[in-house]
């Protein structure tokens, strides 16, 4: 019997091939089966009738209407259609065309005066005959080619799609032809007042506002929980750890990625991940005034291997500058940068280097050699625990890094300097933050000396809270402790923090850098802040396990440095909005150009000689709000 399919379906997979490449075999074949309708019609009238029409008129009669249908199906082109994908609006128009013909053949009927006796009945039964042909042939296709395409002898998972939107719909129809072999649609799941039950594609819909429906579901023992869009997978958190729990995969398909080969819409199934559900709406870029801010330059960006780096790399590489630099003290991941680049984006032309901010020869050849127009500073000592330890390297890199690069974009005459902060630098309590507060200070006051001086480059920075994913995050690290059975170590219970997606804060980088004004800093909307010991819990859950019964939730205390929660600084009256409604421009201190310089060169000497008490001494006196929290340094407050 297998054999025997097997057979059949090779069959009319060759006769689909062999018909998509010859269209004119469909165009012959509508034409035929429309004659037979023809022929049909004129055995019911001889039969039915007293006045039979002849064999030599019917012949003729036959020959006009064969001519008439090549004219239309001709000019219409309806032969060009795949028939496997055919649409309802497609039979109505084909109803409708068929219409020219039959109206020629009535026209010939009553002009040449054939022995009809009810020639406008007969027309009717030629048309209807036509067109339930042609229609039944095209509905044995169609099955025909969802059976060969599906059958594939495997255990189909069995799935349900949460909503009844066009997204969801369109998704049970892509897995119930495209990927058939693999899944099997169960039905969709819907949330609403009423009805109970609906039907959509011959699926029911189940209603989970009625508690039984939900039993109902379950009952079916699905493999696959599918949701169309992240929104819908966040208004449903709840069922998604409930399905997970009971070891049923949910997963999210994103808007379509493109087309498969043969034409088909190809979608994205992907599993849930932690980030997914802390997102926001999609941000919007202006696509356009960020390629007439870049133009044709050459880009830079610093520490271009690192988590937000390697993104940035990523979303310029789109606009295809001129030439992409990627300048980063780290040789493996660049290297693997290099490898992603070169493969999905094989038309752009970019460089990869091997640089330490901290060498100023270093930098000024690499601004003599290529020349960049802008420029995006994203090299940084970042982990607060490690930067508490040793602070000295702390100011050498993000400060003296910073002022390295900065110094060179002036001399070189960079068009645009962007550089990458954080919330940690708003009223700092540890080293990193402080550092990078510093950073953010130099950059503000040369950017205020330069416009003095009259010089048009334009420094930008942006400032954000925790990135989900990147290197040495809190979720990869929670994920990893879950793995191993826990217990998941939370520093305390009340301990809040701001996640962004690295994606979404590369765009708001670019989207600040298109419009930013020279000297600003600009802070984003981070959406609410995360309790570290829910977003913990939730992980859990999403493991399949039940927080402080499976796995354990242990609390080990606030690290040097570490406040409950961080600062943006985007409260109305610190801020000012700018035209994107999710970056605003911070109100700070201006500080005078030859005071930092004095305040920076000064400190840069004590880090080099590893003068830790001194260096933190002279952070605090150039940042006053910086106060040290559990931490050795507090004494220095």
């Amino acid at each position: 019997m297998n054999v025997f399919l097997e057979w059949f379906r090779a069959l009319v997979k060759g006769l689909m091939t062999y018909t998509i490449k010859n269209r004119w075999v469909v165009l012959f074949t509508d034409i035929l089966l429309c004659i037979g309708g023809f022929t049909l019609a004129l055995l019911v009238h001889n039969r039915y009738q007293v006045h039979d029409i002849t064999l030599q008129d019917g012949l003729v009669l036959g020959v006009w209407y064969g001519f008439f249908l090549f004219l239309v199906f001709v000019i219409f082109q309806y032969y060009r259609g795949l028939t496997r994908h055919l649409q309802f609006s497609e039979v109505g128009r084909f109803a409708l065309t068929l219409l020219l013909p039959s109206l020629g053949t009535y026209l010939i009927i009553t002009g040449l005066n054939f022995s009809l006796a009810y020639p406008f009945y007969f027309v009717v039964l030629v048309y209807l005959l036509s067109f339930v042909l042609l229609l039944t042939v095209r509905f044995v296709i169609i099955y025909l080619n969802n059976y060969t395409t599906t059958y594939s002898g495997k255990v189909q998972k069995k799935t349900f799609i949460y909503g009844i939107g066009a997204h969801s719909v369109a998704l049970s129809e892509w897995l119930s032809r495209g990927a058939a072999k693999d899944y099997k649609v169960l039905g969709f799941l819907v949330r609403a007042e009423k009805p109970k039950k609906l039907h959509v594609y011959s699926k029911t819909v189940f209603n989970l506002t009625y508690r039984d429906s939900l039993t109902e579901v379950y009952r079916k023992e699905p493999d696959i929980l599918l949701f169309p869009d992240y929104n819908a997978l966040r208004r449903e958190e709840d069922l998604m750890t409930d399905f997970m729990q009971r070891g049923i995969q949910v997963l999210v398909s994103p808007p379509i990625e493109g087309l498969e080969a043969d034409g088909q819409i190809r979608y994205r199934m992907k599993p849930i991940q932690f980030e997914d559900l802390l997102g926001r709406e999609e941000i919007v870029l202006n696509m356009e005034l960020i390629k007439a801010q870049l133009g044709n330059s050459p880009i830079l960006i610093t520490g271009a291997a690192g988590s937000i780096g390697s993104e940035l790399a990523r979303q310029l590489a789109v606009f295809k500058p001129s030439n992409l630099i990627l300048l980063d003290v780290a040789e493996t991941p660049l290297m693997e940068l290099k490898y992603e680049l070169s493969a999905n984006f094989p038309d752009l032309t970019f460089t990869t280097i091997i640089g330490d901010i901290r060498r100023n020869k270093r930098l000024n050849y690499v601004f003599e050699r290529y020349a960049p127009g802008i420029v995006y500073h994203a090299a940084a000592y970042k982990h607060v625990p490690l930067m508490e330890n040793n602070p000295c390297e702390a100011i050498l890199d993000n400060v003296m890094g910073t002022k390295n690069l900065a110094d060179c974009a002036v001399k070189y005459g960079v068009e645009r300097f962007v550089m990458v902060s954080t919330d940690k630098a708003v009223n700092p309590t540890n080293v990193m933050g402080a550092s990078k507060r510093i950073a953010e200070i130099y950059v503000q006051s040369l950017a205020r000396e330069c416009r003095q001086k009259g010089l048009s480059i334009i420094f930008v920075t942006t400032r954000f809270g925790n990135v989900l994913g990147s290197n040495g995050s809190v979720i990869p690290h929670f994920k990893d402790q879950i793995e191993k059975g826990g217990p998941v170590t939370v520093t305390h219970p009340d301990i809040l923090r701001y996640f962004m997606t690295i994606p979404e804060a590369c765009r708001l980088v670019l989207e600040a850098a298109s419009f930013g004004k020279s000297g600003e800093i600009y802070v984003f909307d981070m959406g609410k802040p995360v309790k570290i010991v829910d977003l913990a819990r939730k992980m859990i859950q999403m493991a399949g396990f039940v927080p402080d019964k499976d796995i354990k939730i242990e609390f080990i205390g606030l690290r040097p440095g570490e406040k409950l929660y961080e600062e943006l600084l985007n409260k109305k009256e610190e801020t000012i909005p700018t035209q994107n409604d999710k970056i605003l421009v911070a109100k700070v201190r201006e500080y005078d150009y030859g005071k930092v310089v004095a305040s920076i060169e000064d400190m840069v000497e004590l880090a080099k000689c590893i003068d830790v008490q001194g260096t933190v001494k002279a952070m605090k006196l150039l940042v006053p709000e910086f106060k040290s929290k559990n931490s050795p340094f507090e004494q220095l407050d």
